[in-house]
């Protein structure tokens, strides 16, 4: 068997190599000579896997160390025989402390006091349920809004998105990459707020409209934005990046704890998939949280100092324990 795997994927190293033949490539520049004659790939999202990638290959497996999933074509895969899994919530917690330090950044920077404010959920999955609960333990109101969960749950718990908009202080965006999703957040919408709201962005850059975003920031449209993910990664909008309050490198869900859990779930699909003996659990090892603080501005001055680091800052970003 051969594995291709991504390098920069934590704690991976050794751990199929008793099985297989295993290559590691960065994510970015695997191509579909390398996978040709390929088994199976371990990836995170800077690997397009699609049918420029995988037609003709021998590959049947891909796993995601990821909560997302838009870098891969999902329906070709299928409709290929291939199967694929994603790291759903491996990261949720790592984001929700990166929306609590920016909440009380926001609170220092603009001097208002988070307790009776309302923060807008947009996407109630595992990260929003453990952004809610972040928000609430600081005395904030919340408003969620899934109409997946609503309409399988019922309506009572959620509310639209306008009434979101309509009722919230600040906005943070939890949803996946889809059609629907795909600037959600577009000149209509960015219109439609208030210039005292705030709006955060942790989880796919297109989700909002970057063009948009910059007009209702030039024009106090809106009162300010925290961008952790951007359009055309690595390569973003400077002018967008220089507007925005808080910008990061696509780092919210870089905790350590959520890059174990992400490369646990890989690990333990590629294993059941290959028939591989040994379900590991990469969170055992880590070392105890003794100091789970975490101050997002000091990750937004080190991409504003230089956006051209945008990779290199995630690829050697420091050790971050979670709450």
């Amino acid at each position: 068997m051969k594995i291709v795997c991504d390098d920069k994927i934590p704690f991976l190293r050794g751990v199929f190599e008793p099985y297989a033949e295993v290559v590691y490539l960065p994510g970015a520049a695997i191509c579909a000579a390398d996978v040709r004659d390929a088994d199976a790939i371990v990836t995170r999202t800077r690997t397009r896997c699609g049918r420029a990638l995988l037609e003709g290959s021998s590959v049947r497996i891909i796993a995601s160390a990821t909560i997302g999933y838009d870098h891969i074509d999902t329906a070709w895969c299928e409709s290929h025989g291939i199967a694929w899994a994603n790291a759903p919530g491996c990261n949720s917690g790592s984001v929700a402390q990166y929306i609590a330090s920016a909440l009380l950044a926001l609170a220092t920077n603009h001097g208002f006091d988070l307790r009776g404010m309302t923060l807008g959920i947009v996407g109630v999955g595992h990260v929003g349920t453990k952004v809610a609960r972040a928000a609430q333990s600081l005395g904030m109101r919340v408003l969620l809004n899934d109409p997946p969960r609503a309409a399988a749950e019922g309506p009572a718990s959620f509310v639209s998105l306008d009434e979101i908009i309509a009722k919230s202080n600040i906005i943070t965006l939890h949803v996946p990459l889809t059609e629907e999703t795909r600037h959600l957040f577009d000149a209509s919408r960015l219109a439609s707020m208030r210039p005292d709201q705030i709006l955060i962005n942790t989880s796919r850059g297109e989700v909002v409209d970057g063009e948009a975003l910059k007009k209702a920031l030039k024009s106090h449209q809106i009162k300010a934005a925290v961008l952790d993910v951007w359009e055309n990664e690595p390569d973003i909008d400077p002018d967008l990046a220089e507007l925005v309050e808080i910008a990061t490198p696509h780092i919210a869900g870089y905790s350590l704890d959520g890059k174990a859990a992400g490369t646990t779930a890989a690990v333990r699909f590629i294993a059941r998939q290959l028939g591989i003996p040994g379900l590991l659990d990469f969170s055992v090892i880590l070392p105890p949280a003794t100091d789970a603080s975490y101050d997002v501005t000091r990750d937004s001055d080190a991409l504003k100092a230089d956006l051209t680091a945008f990779e290199h800052l995630r690829e050697t970003y420091p050790v971050r324990r979670e709450f």
